[in-house]
């Protein structure tokens, strides 16, 4: 993308894919603030003459330039990076909705790449690529030790073409060899449809450059259909995407002019508030507002009984949505607690084809809270599916050299833990029969009870562990051999505690009931 194109690009990115897109002003003001270091710069400057006149075998200027430039971001927050001309162009066509390869996202951990999240519909997903899987062979050659853009490389490449991955995955002994083939990727942003009970579902997928328009005629669709008396919007591992999208998607269910998000950053320019547009924004969307469907477009959307569903995939540009409508009461939140990327990054272009994404930025709720490696809080959780969580990936939190909130004091308890059990839960479709979060996002809206999981299944898992325990009166590992009473007497002759067990039973679900009526959902006094 060259540098005559920026200007048009005009686009806010947040999450994987960028930042706001702005002038060099930045670099200007930073000069301002701090004098240039011209003793260490002599001292590259030297360092750089003495490689390209003595160093064993010549390297080009340009390869040691990118090297170095490549070194100063070494030490910076993870999101921030250099752009060369590969990575560059794949950031335009991601966020236009585009590219060839295999459709993931990724990024880095202990020096090789690290699923953040496959994108649906894509070869990748179908192939069973799993968020928080780590790569660690492309097409037999090691990625230890390989930058990000060159791993990016080899995976990329001609739709129809075979490529051979090899995954480590989280409580698997032995690693797992995919068998994939490119293709084009075209990511489909908004998908919808009606559940029963007139309810509508609505998933973003990525937050992209069509995604605003996409939802309005989603919407419009809907609404063609029947008038809906609920609606649930389903973020859940959405990556991000662009600001600007996200203030649009946020504006179609708030009133206009209720403040959405806010920046803060070290310099002025990175001081922002951004507010819901006006009521006629989205119908606009609507081939200019002369569709027959644009009049019935933001009414209901703005009205309805609301919930959204995010999970530890939702991040950034899904994290402001999900946070706008929680602060302003417009939606109930419900999964689980979401990514925790709460960073801006600026995307600044050094050539015709390269650039620099820099964190500027922090950026707040309409409450004034930074989701940074906090994340967004559900108002009710709910685990992935009814055995448990199935999405193993690792938060902003996991990171090194992550960012840090900046109000609070981190929680070590949100980091990833190992798995307490290989029995991992089924893979599921979003918005399929088999969806556990989507039945209770259901449940809540038609006042029914809502569970975080399946309580006759974690029963079971209990009673599968206790008959795990030895017959025979034998100690497990760790275990006293006898127990003694209060009075000193040794009850090793009496029945072993697994032979006098007795049926676990499994405890009762906290239960919310709520019922819809025109003010919205109000909660059912027990």
């Amino acid at each position: 993308m060259g540098t005559r194109k920026i200007g048009s690009f005009g686009l806010v990115v947040l999450g994987a894919v960028g930042g706001i897109l702005i002038s060099l002003g930045i670099t200007a003001a930073a000069q301002r603030g701090e004098p240039l270091p011209l003793k260490e710069l002599q001292q590259f400057a030297n360092v750089f003459a003495a490689i390209k006149s003595s160093y064993v075998e010549p390297i080009a200027d340009d390869k040691l330039v990118n090297d170095a430039i490549k070194g100063m971001f070494s030490e910076l927050d993870p999101h921030s990076t250099y752009l060369d001309a590969e990575a560059f162009k794949e950031m335009e066509a991601i966020t236009q909705g585009g590219f060839g390869g295999l459709g993931i996202e990724i990024g880095s951990e202990d020096g090789m790449p690290k699923v953040i999240s496959p994108i649906e519909d894509t070869p990748a997903a179908r192939a069973g690529i799993l968020a928080g899987d780590i790569i660690t062979h492309i097409d037999g050659k090691p990625t230890k030790g390989m930058q990000l853009n060159d791993a990016i490389k080899l995976m990329r490449g001609e739709p129809k073409t075979p490529i051979t991955l090899t995954i480590k995955r989280e409580g698997r002994d032995k690693p797992l060899v995919i068998h994939i083939v490119r293709d084009l990727i075209k990511v489909r942003s908004v998908r919808s449809k009606m559940l029963d009970n007139n309810i509508a579902y609505v998933r973003i997928a990525q937050f992209q450059e069509r995604t605003v328009e996409d939802l309005a005629k989603q919407l419009a669709g809907l609404n063609a259909k029947t008038s809906p008396k609920a609606l649930i919007l389903d973020l859940r591992n959405d990556p991000g995407g662009l600001l600007d999208s996200a203030i649009g998607v946020s504006s179609a269910f708030l009133k206009p002019d209720v403040l959405v998000v806010s920046t803060k950053g070290r310099i002025p320019s990175s001081n922002r508030e951004y507010f819901a547009k006006p009521v006629d924004f989205m119908r606009s969307q609507l081939d200019g507002g002369n569709s027959p469907l644009a009049p019935k477009v933001s009414d209901w959307a703005k009205t309805v009984p609301m919930v959204v569903l995010i999970n530890v995939g939702s991040a950034s540009a899904s994290e402001i949505v999900a946070g706008a409508l929680q602060d302003h009461k417009r939606a109930k939140v419900i999964g689980n607690r979401s990514f925790g990327k709460g960073s801006v990054q600026s995307v600044l272009p050094l050539s015709e084809d390269t650039g620099i994404k820099l964190t500027t930025a922090r950026y707040y709720t309409p409450l004034g809270r930074s989701i940074q490696v906090t994340g967004v809080d559900p108002d009710i959780i709910v685990d992935d599916t009814a055995q448990g969580n199935l999405f193993r990936l690792p938060r902003e939190i996991d990171l090194q050299r992550h960012l840090l909130n900046g109000t609070q004091a981190e929680d070590e308890s949100s980091k990833l833990q190992p798995a307490d059990s290989k029995d991992e839960p089924k893979m599921f479709e979003f918005g399929g029969a088999d969806d556990y979060q989507l039945q209770q996002a259901i449940n809540f809206l038609e006042g029914r009870p809502v569970k975080k999981s399946d309580p006759s299944v974690a029963a079971a898992k209990s009673d599968k562990l206790a008959a795990g325990m030895p017959a025979t009166g034998t100690p497990a590992a760790g275990m006293p051999a006898t127990k003694k009473d209060t009075k000193g007497k040794s009850d090793a002759g009496k029945t072993p505690a697994t032979e006098k067990k007795s049926p676990v039973k499994a405890a009762e679900p906290v239960i919310q009931r709520f019922r819809i009526t025109p003010e919205g959902v109000v909660p059912v006094k027990q």
